[in-house]
């Protein structure tokens, strides 16, 4: 499309009706002047001068009427072909002009469309660099917010609960803080692309003949109109939905549905990346058999406690545990038989000491280790009593009969009786044979 600079588009507005009128004043001034010398004056001439000039007047006035009938039929006939060039000229150049504002439109898609997905570059090393759950979330959503909704409506990030297989909303962003997103495991949009496993556009949710209109009406939500969202898929799982709405109809467009499906389909990866590495990290840390800690996650969780028993002036307290006569259980019913009772007792000491927040470590072989937070002595002696007579009443069905163990626990405080890590857990050692020496199944304290 061309068009005029501004400078040049005042100038004609200032001076176009200056140069119609100077027009109009020249074709009255030719007027005239023909008027008089092509009329008026051969007359004047011919009554004054000689009558004989009238019969020539008589013939030259016809000839030049025909001629210029004439002259104004060729004329007329030349205008008409210039009109309908004219036309022509207008109608291509409104093609042009449509065709050069489509293509503006074009330009401008395209580049949206090579802006958005540049940033897919961007989006990825974000996701990788991503490790727990948690980053993926917030960068997922912070990506798609931005990049698909402009700041604009509301986006939602639901994740599936795998055991019950409910959508749980994880991450939320939205343009009004006040806004109140009460779907906390969806609603009937989300629940169709569950169902369907398949991306989901509406223009707009009230003509969407897709839904049930009475039962939206129903619900009890905020305004939602135009609405995209699509499926977090893994090879073997559905992992959540990421969906956008907002209260304008028509603001999403297929493009935008497409670069959503793009962006879930590298979120699934990093969230199915992210669990993995917390599988992996939760195998470093716990032990296999048991589910407990390992010993050496457990020794820098001691130090950890140290340290901040030294910061708050706080104390805590460590018991040192080990199964009586294991060996025999070993010997006697075999391996199979020792690991079932690890299990039993490993259980037990989660369940009964999980009000302490305590912290339980499979320290090896038959022995447990465990850190009561924030427990003095006196109590953590309680605590430990109470789990011996409850270890002790535990009845483990080992092939078909009803078998009791018993333990011994020593019992120490931090800073009560040292202010040094290792020295805590030899104490604690040490006070649990003697625990054993005394005859086992009982509870000793350092003193």
């Amino acid at each position: 499309m061309i068009r005029l600079p501004k400078q040049q588009l005042y100038s004609r507005k200032l001076f176009d009706p200056l140069v119609k009128k100077a027009s109009s004043h020249k074709a009255t001034a030719a007027l005239i002047i023909l008027f008089v010398f092509y009329f008026f004056l051969p007359i004047f001439l011919a009554a004054l001068l000689d009558h004989r000039l009238w019969i020539s007047l008589l013939i030259f006035y016809p000839l030049n009427v025909i001629m210029v009938i004439a002259l104004a039929h060729g004329n007329a006939g030349r205008k008409h072909r210039l009109e309908i060039e004219s036309q022509g000229f207008q109608e291509r150049l409104n093609i042009l002009s449509d065709a050069n504002l489509k293509g503006i439109k074009t330009k401008a898609a395209l580049q949206e469309k090579i802006r958005r997905y540049h940033s897919l570059k961007e989006i990825i090393e974000n996701l990788n660099r991503a490790l727990n759950t948690d980053t993926v979330g917030t960068s997922l959503i912070t990506i798609a917010f931005s990049l698909i909704a402009n700041h604009k409506g509301a986006c939602i990030l639901y994740l599936v609960d795998q055991q019950n297989h409910h959508l749980s909303a994880f991450k939320t962003k939205k343009d009004d803080k006040r806004l109140i997103i009460k779907e906390k495991e969806g609603d009937i949009f989300d629940f169709w692309i569950l169902r369907h496993a398949a991306p989901l556009l509406i223009e707009d949710a009230r003509k969407d003949f897709r839904f049930d209109l009475e039962r939206l009406s129903l619900q009890e939500t905020r305004s939602v109109s135009s609405l995209i969202g699509a499926p977090l898929l893994s090879e073997h799982n559905f992992l959540g939905i990421l969906r956008m709405d907002n209260p304008v109809p028509g603001f999403y467009t297929q493009d935008d549905l497409r670069l959503l499906v793009t962006i879930c389909d590298i979120g699934a990866v990093a969230l199915e990346n992210s669990e993995l590495y917390r599988k992996t990290q939760d195998l470093a840390i716990h032990d296999g058999l048991t589910s407990l800690y390992t010993k050496g996650y457990f020794l820098e969780r001691i130090r950890e406690e140290a340290r901040r028993s030294i910061r708050q002036k706080a104390v805590f307290c460590l018991f040192m545990l080990d199964i009586d006569h294991f060996k025999n259980i070993n010997d006697s019913l075999g391996h199979t038989a020792g690991d079932l009772v690890l299990k039993e007792i490993s259980l037990l000491l989660t369940v009964f000491l999980k009000s302490y927040g305590a912290i339980i470590s499979r320290f090896g072989g038959e022995e447990f280790c465990v850190i009561l937070p924030h427990v003095e002595k006196k109590k953590a002696h309680e605590a430990a009593e109470d789990l011996r007579l409850k270890i002790s009443e535990k009845k483990i069905n080992i092939r078909g009969q009803d078998t009791r163990v018993t333990v011994s626990i020593g019992v120490t405080a931090f800073p009560d009786d040292t202010t040094e890590e290792n020295d805590l857990i030899l104490k604690a050692d040490m006070a649990m044979y003697e625990a054993k020496q005394k005859g086992r199944n009982r509870v000793v304290c350092v003193r």
